[in-house]
């Protein structure tokens, strides 16, 4: 015997002394040692106030002392009903470490016979990235002699579309979109400019938004855009566009409206914002005067109402619409754009699109004489395209 199980048992003989004043102590406390079920059962129904202290004495040793306690499978006991008790479960040896089976007594982790199983937390991604891509393209051909005339065009049209996005899945979003588009053609008819633009767009959309109540959440939106090369017209040297002339930055601050219905076929947010800063550039003074700016001035910058609504709708698995209505105004001058495209997916790699663009901006002359302040884009293309 060691020091350890000697001091054990002096402090067993002097709490049986001092439990004997008030009760008569039991069997268990002098028989030899043996695993009792009621006693953990007693302990894990009962308050630590309540508990006997003949259980508190069990239950010590049999944490500090399992190796003493006897296993009662193995031990012959004419009386039955001083080792278990009527209803009990089945016992099981605190010394049996191969037993993988929870074990009835609260162990510490530390203790040799405690079972551990493995359990693994994984991080939350509140971060999601999305991407669409596109290239598609379209050839005509006539020869000199057809009867209609016409002249020969090539014309590629490349698109992408980058969402990086963050959902903490509580009160907070931060969402950044990125759109890139640009499209080149070339016409036989055109003897000046070799290739020209025919689509040209890049543009940024950041969103910071706060829930304020179910699907509104308070907003801050950040939209940037411009585009990538000139601005050219057939057999014209004259340069309408270009890239920063003109850049766009509109700062806006409202509510949001985050659409989910239709079984999520129909996705998307409704923007609106009565206060909103909108700044123009130009690096070229000379497109000053077509974009609504002093001649002989770089900038402008004035304050309105801002409203952008981009939805969109899938019915069918293969084909999807995309709308984009973005108004602007500061009272005395109105921008409206309304993009809308059609897509068509054959496959994972092959799918046609189809872009309809009305615009209505009040702020700048017309590029001609006697043409309307409404203008108006449309394609249609056939090629590769990506999502992921």
């Amino acid at each position: 015997m060691n020091r350890g199980f000697l001091a054990t048992i002096v402090i067993l003989f002097s709490l049986c002394a001092i439990e004997a004043k008030a009760q008569t102590p039991s069997f268990k406390l002098f028989s030899p040692l043996k695993y009792y079920p009621s006693v953990t059962k007693d302990i894990m129904n009962q308050d630590s106030a309540s508990q006997s202290l003949e259980d508190r004495i069990l239950l010590d040793m049999y944490l500090k002392h399992p190796e003493m306690v006897e296993n009662p499978e193995d031990v012959k006991v004419k009386d039955k009903s001083i080792v278990s008790e009527p209803d009990t479960p089945p016992t099981l040896s605190l010394t049996d470490t191969t037993n993988t089976s929870p074990l009835p007594v609260a162990l510490p982790l530390d203790h040799p016979s405690a079972p551990l199983e493995p359990f693994y937390v994984t991080k939350p991604h509140f971060w999601t990235f999305m991407g669409d891509y596109y290239l598609q393209f379209m050839q005509n051909h006539v020869s000199d002699n057809w009867y209609q005339r016409g002249s020969q065009s090539y014309s590629m049209l490349g698109a992408a579309t980058l969402q990086y996005n963050y959902d903490n899945a509580r009160k907070l979003k931060f969402n950044n979109k990125l759109e890139m588009r640009l499209g080149f053609q070339t016409t036989s008819a055109d003897t000046v400019n070799k290739f020209k633009a025919s689509e040209d767009l890049v543009r940024y959309t950041g969103k910071f938004d706060l829930q304020a109540h179910k699907q509104w959440y308070y907003a801050l939106q950040v939209l940037a855009y411009t585009q990538f090369t000139k601005g050219l017209k057939d057999n014209d040297e004259k340069v309408y566009s270009d890239f920063m002339s003109p850049f766009t930055l509109n700062v806006s601050l409202g509510m949001d409206y985050f659409v989910e219905t239709k079984n999520k076929r129909l996705k998307g947010t409704i923007h609106l914002a009565p206060l909103a800063f909108n700044f123009k550039y130009v690096d070229r003074k000379a497109l000053a005067k077509a974009n609504g700016i002093t001649t002989d001035h770089h900038t402008v910058e004035d304050f309105g109402s801002q409203t952008t609504i981009e939805l969109e709708w899938k019915p069918i698995d293969d084909l999807s619409w995309k709308t984009r209505f973005y108004a602007y105004t500061t009272y005395h001058k109105l921008l409206i754009e309304w993009e809308n495209t059609i897509s068509l997916r054959f496959n994972k790699y092959l799918s046609t699109n189809l872009f309809l663009y009305p615009r209505f901006d009040d702020s700048v002359a017309p590029i001609e004489p006697g043409h309307t302040l409404i203008q108006f884009q449309e394609f249609f293309s056939l090629g590769f395209s990506y999502s992921m």
